[in-house]
């Protein structure tokens, strides 16, 4: 993750910050984004980027879903090209919170079309992209509750970018199953052990809990 987002985790007071660096969470980088986007300096702004990547692996992946040829592994590879320069963008543009959800979509999307291109087996597709999903709406409720996950969980749960690559190459290496089902069992463990563990911090008190929505309708 970026300095942006350690930055906005210490319950800043400015609401526009806060909001910035949800964002920045929310996008779920992986250390290939992060240092892609430390030479732009949080220049590039983020949404452009992103939509033009999610059209171009939406390309690669109509044009040969299905082979062995170079657009499965390029997908990713556009996708990140174009996006993980931005991951050094406070996000703090007008329209910015699109980039996430965009991210997201590339992601599942991608994921699910090389999956059942490669004849994995339907369960294992869901499975992981389930996974996937319960952790992404994780980081989105407890940022809601100020309770942000440590940088270790982004690093170790290999980000959207480590994902999308990992899947290419297993397409590559014709192993697409075994990696499915060792990425949907490591990352369950990771990220279902890390979540349940801080919500019972929480729930001894060691956290906080607050209701984001009326602290925001407040400010406003």
């Amino acid at each position: 993750m970026t300095t942006i987002s350690r930055s906005f985790r210490s319950r800043s007071p400015d609401a526009a910050s806060f909001h910035s660096g949800r964002l920045i969470a929310y996008r779920d980088d992986g250390w290939i984004s992060y240092w892609l986007g430390r030479p732009a300096h949080g220049m590039l702004p983020p949404l452009a980027p992103a939509l033009v990547a999610a059209g171009i692996t939406f390309v690669l992946i109509v044009a040969d879903i299905g082979g062995q040829g170079a657009p499965v592994l390029f997908a990713p590879v556009v996708a990140l090209l174009m996006t993980g320069p931005t991951s050094s963008h406070p996000h703090d543009g007008r329209l910015d919170w699109l980039v996430p959800p965009i991210i997201r979509a590339t992601e599942y999307g991608y994921l699910a079309a090389l999956g059942f291109a490669q004849g994995v087996p339907d369960p294992l597709i869901y499975l992981l992209i389930a996974v996937l999903a319960y952790h992404h709406y994780d980081i989105v409720y407890r940022t809601r509750q100020r309770l942000w996950p440590p940088e270790w969980v982004y690093r170790a749960g290999l980000g959207w970018d480590g994902r999308m690559l990992i899947a290419a190459l297993s397409a590559f290496a014709g192993i697409t199953s075994f990696a499915y089902a060792a990425l949907a069992a490591y990352l369950g463990v990771l990220f279902g052990v890390e979540s349940v563990s801080a919500w019972a911090r929480t729930e001894r008190g060691d956290g906080v809990m607050i209701n984001l929505e009326d602290e925001e309708e407040a400010g406003s």
